[in-house]
């Protein structure tokens, strides 16, 4: 079982085939898609890959997390995601997942969210088909009618259709053919619509009910950045690396968040300090005030 791709979507379009005819498309791009983490059966009980996507800057991110991605020694990703993988087909971690992972012809599935629509009635979220349009209806067409409550039950069940939020839903469509894919620019075209609005993430997979064709290329097909690990997996057919020093692991962003922090606590240690010395100032004055008093009244009673 291979792994899959975090995309983003783009919008659609149309393709036009040699015979003339235009087939409609939705436009996938992969945004620098890496291999972030394992998941293994000795230390996590399964096997999958942690994928990452999207360029995210470094100092919005809180501590933990940077330290996170320094660990794995890969740039911080805006959108994570896990697929469940067989341990023949691991891709070393820092390794970047090409379009031609798919290939054309295939069937894949596309899991996103929804585009929300707010609050919306029966006929909308449902289908429903309304009231009579004609006599007997006052005013109120569009209503569901009713809700099945007399005395016995004398309530209404749980997760009845009525009217509610519509959207924002996690909702997997099935057996999109991929038309077409354009290494150079990171690009997937998939026949079809695809759940979710223009921008917004999407994981893209193998189709679960259709047969994986002996084209495609197994364990996937990646390529090996600098930040990759220098000893590959199991299954993963790459060429090792020269490990690289502690100091030029960390991206450059990490290391400018890090100082900038560190400047930051010693001014604050500097300050505390100030104002601890402005404390220790003040009790002297302020006993030396008292001093003078109690020698003033001493002299005023002789």
């Amino acid at each position: 079982m291979r792994s899959g791709v975090v995309a983003q979507k783009v919008g659609m379009t149309r393709v036009f085939t040699e015979a003339g005819e235009h087939v409609p498309v939705t436009v996938l791009r992969l945004a620098q898609c890496q291999v972030v983490a394992h998941r293994t059966k000795d230390k996590n009980g399964y096997v999958a890959l942690q994928l990452g996507s999207g360029a995210r800057r470094a100092n919005n991110m809180s501590k933990a997390d940077r330290g996170y991605f320094g660990k794995q020694n890969v740039e911080p990703k805006r959108k994570l995601a896990e697929f469940r993988v067989t341990e023949d087909a691991l891709i070393p971690v820092g390794a970047e997942i090409t379009a031609d992972h798919f290939i054309p012809g295939q069937f894949v599935d596309v899991c996103g969210i929804t585009i929300g629509k707010g609050f919306a009635g029966g006929m909308k979220r449902w289908n429903f088909a309304g009231l009579r349009a004609s006599h007997g209806v006052s005013i109120s067409h569009r209503s569901i009618g009713g809700t099945g409550g007399r005395q016995d039950p004398g309530k209404t069940f749980k997760n009845k259709k009525m009217p509610g939020h519509l959207g924002v839903e996690r909702v997997t469509t099935l057996n999109l053919k991929v038309v077409q894919t354009d290494v150079e620019r990171g690009l997937i075209l998939v026949e079809g619509a695809v759940p979710g609005a223009k921008s917004g993430w999407v994981t893209v997979r193998d189709a679960v009910k259709k047969t994986l064709p002996k084209e495609v290329p197994k364990p996937g097909k990646f390529r090996v950045t600098e930040t990759a690990e220098a000893k590959p997996d199991k299954g993963a057919k790459t060429e090792p690396e020269q490990p690289r020093p502690v100091s030029e692991q960390a991206p450059k962003a990490e290391q400018a968040v890090e100082k900038a922090a560190a400047a930051a606590d010693q001014a604050a240690k500097a300050a505390t300090q100030a104002a601890k010395a402005a404390d220790q100032a003040a009790k002297a004055a302020d006993k030396a005030a008292a001093a003078a008093r109690s020698t003033k009244k001493k002299k005023e009673g002789e």
